[in-house]
């Protein structure tokens, strides 16, 4: 039986669900990369957002119309930043880092959710998802090897032409092929192998 003093203990315990702003937006936007992790895109609902997030379906749709919207915030919000190329004095560490952060940003919680997205919504869906991919994670990593390449340049390291659109997408269509049709999760090993056997030797500066 539920007396008085039980439903006043409990009362306070269902006010503290009861979030407002930034930080019920947070709770969503993490309940939607939960919802993509276990269930995917097609089985994401927004019922089941709200249900993850503690917080009714009305509050979810004032704030995202429809599903796309949704799922679009959640994975740019989450997306881990590449802002920085790491600086080692040499070109080959550089270049191993970076790939070890653009390694973890792709197989990050909301990195696994945009893969999971992109195979599974339909076409007109799957272009919008497609340009997160390019704004958040590829022109951020092609940027910053850019970078790493033009440091070794100054250094002596690189040869002066190295920097050109075919090289710097030889790290992210080999670690996309591998991960994609080999089902690679780009061990430390693997990853070295390619700027050890491929990258090194493609961009290395000739000495006299």
């Amino acid at each position: 039986m539920v007396t008085s003093r039980s439903a006043a203990a409990a009362r306070p315990e269902r006010a503290s669900l009861r979030r407002r702003g930034p930080v019920l937006e947070r709770a969503i936007l993490e309940a939607t990369l939960e919802q993509l992790g276990s269930v995917g895109w097609n089985g994401l609902t927004m019922e089941g957002v709200a249900v993850g997030a503690q917080t009714g379906k009305a509050a979810v749709y004032r704030r995202w119309p429809s599903k796309e919207d949704l799922v679009a915030d959640a994975l740019q919000a989450g997306l881990p930043t590449l802002d920085e190329a790491p600086d080692h004095g040499a070109v080959r560490e550089d270049l191993y880092e970076l790939c070890l952060r653009v390694r973890d940003v792709m197989y990050s919680k909301p990195g696994f959710a945009l893969r999971a997205v992109l195979h599974e919504c339909d076409a007109d869906s799957a272009g919008r998802f497609h340009e997160l991919i390019v704004t958040g994670v590829v022109e951020p990593s092609t940027r910053l090897f850019r970078e790493v390449l033009r440091r070794g340049i100054a250094r002596g390291e690189v040869r002066s032409d190295a920097v050109d659109d075919l090289v710097l997408d030889v790290i992210p269509a080999m670690m996309m092929y591998r991960s994609k049709v080999c089902g690679s999760e780009w061990p430390d090993g693997e990853i070295a192998a390619v700027i050890d056997r491929i990258m090194m030797p493609l961009v290395r500066a000739e000495r006299g």
